[in-house]
């Protein structure tokens, strides 16, 4: 076999006897009446994997063929670029914020309730925080010993893409990535139900087949799937998959594995909400503007020798017109998921990004970007909202 299969936990990751996921049974009472259940799926994945989009194309299909759907966008600061994007796809959504959703279970029992009883979905999904591994143990596990009567668990998903899979490959490129991302991007894959390639319109049929096959060949008791998000390719197959198969609910836990802890420290978390205007009150071409924010921030990554894993920003400049872009490295170019369509005087934004650069000097990178964007286009920042912590800072 041309690769090895995963064992980064030491056989932690036991699994019930069956090896695929197994088909859903409606639960029904005595009389023989089906139970009124709430499906209910995590979507995992790599930084940048393109979690919101699949889960906002995923939602469009199954409100079209099977009924309401629900998002939960979660993330663990404040302010968060998923939710303003979801929202604008007309999905119905609820935000879990300033912490994964496995540690506030109450939460978000309590968001699957309301989608459920207020707005009438049969379905929800939620995301957890990029490279978050845990979510099985935390979440399902929870879910099954407590909401088994009302809720139904879809198959743990975890998404993937060809650009993160290269520095899991034997003879995969150097991306500029440590090797600790590369453990967690391990443990994510070892926890899924169902590992989901993404992004497939942007590779070839034969680049797609290495990869396929390659984590098959990786995670042998995992089915794999492949979609493109983007133009919908594989998104329905999905979707029936998910509607009608169920969790393993494998028995998976990282709490006590230091160094999984070790790994996560080497991740920053920065979050910041801000007002952007034009001094002289001329419109002018913002998306240039926003493109020069993260080239900025990108050159100072650069010269610190850091990068950036996924860094996502989200700005409105009202009458429904927005920009979204994302960089998944300092090797990339930037994505533009949605350019403004017209130049404005003036927008809101928000940045997200997880970089592998202790707090501080990202911090300083970031307002030294801010700066540079407001001399060159003459421009006003007013700072409403900064957070930025790493998950080993003490006093967290």
């Amino acid at each position: 076999m041309p690769y090895d299969t995963f064992n980064t936990y030491g056989g932690a990751a036991a699994m019930h006897e069956d090896t695929a996921t197994t088909k859903a049974s409606a639960l029904k009472t005595a009389d023989g009446k089906e139970v009124d259940k709430i499906r209910f799926m995590v979507m995992s994945g790599f930084l940048g994997a393109g979690k919101t989009t699949a889960m906002i194309s995923m939602g469009q299909v199954m409100n079209k063929n099977y009924g309401k759907v629900g998002i939960i966008a979660n993330d663990l600061g404040a302010n968060l670029v998923d939710t303003n994007l979801t929202q604008t796809s007309g999905c119905t959504v609820e935000e879990i914020a300033s912490g994964c959703i496995c540690y506030q279970m109450d939460n978000t029992i309590d968001k699957i309730r309301r989608l459920k009883d207020r707005d009438g979905c049969i379905f929800v999904m939620s995301d957890i925080p990029g490279l978050g591994v845990g979510a099985l143990d935390h979440t399902y596990h929870r879910l099954a010993d407590d909401c088994s009567d009302w809720i139904t668990l879809s198959p743990f998903t975890v998404l993937v893409d060809p650009e993160r899979i290269k520095l899991l490959l034997p003879d995969g490129d150097d991306i500029n990535l440590p090797e600790e991302i590369k453990y967690l991007m391990q443990l994510q894959l070892e926890e899924a139900d169902l590992i989901v390639l993404n992004k497939i319109d942007l590779i070839d049929d034969a680049e797609i087949e290495r990869d396929v096959n390659f984590l098959k060949e990786a995670c042998p008791d995992i089915p794999v799937m492949k979609i493109s998000a983007l133009t919908g390719e594989g998104v329905p197959e999905l979707c029936e998959y998910l509607e009608t198969h169920e969790t393993l609910l494998k028995n998976f836990s990282v709490r006590d594995n230091e160094q999984f802890q070790e790994a996560e420290k080497t991740l920053t978390w920065y979050n910041r909400r801000m007002f952007i205007k034009q001094l002289d009150d001329k419109k002018i071409d913002m998306n240039e503007v926003i493109d020069e924010l993260i080239e900025s921030i990108r050159m100072g990554l650069i010269e610190k020798k850091r990068n950036v894993p996924h860094l996502k920003t989200f700005a409105t400049a009202g009458a429904g017109d927005f920009n979204k872009c994302s960089l998944l490295g300092i090797d990339y170019d930037i994505e533009h998921t949605q350019p403004f369509l017209r130049d404005h005087k003036k927008m809101s934004m928000i940045i997200n990004a997880r970089a592998v650069c202790e707090s501080r000097p990202f911090a300083r990178i970031v307002d030294d970007a801010v700066d540079d964007i407001c001399d060159k286009y003459n421009l006003d920042a007013q700072i409403f909202f900064t957070e930025c912590f790493n998950m080993g800072d003490e006093g967290r």
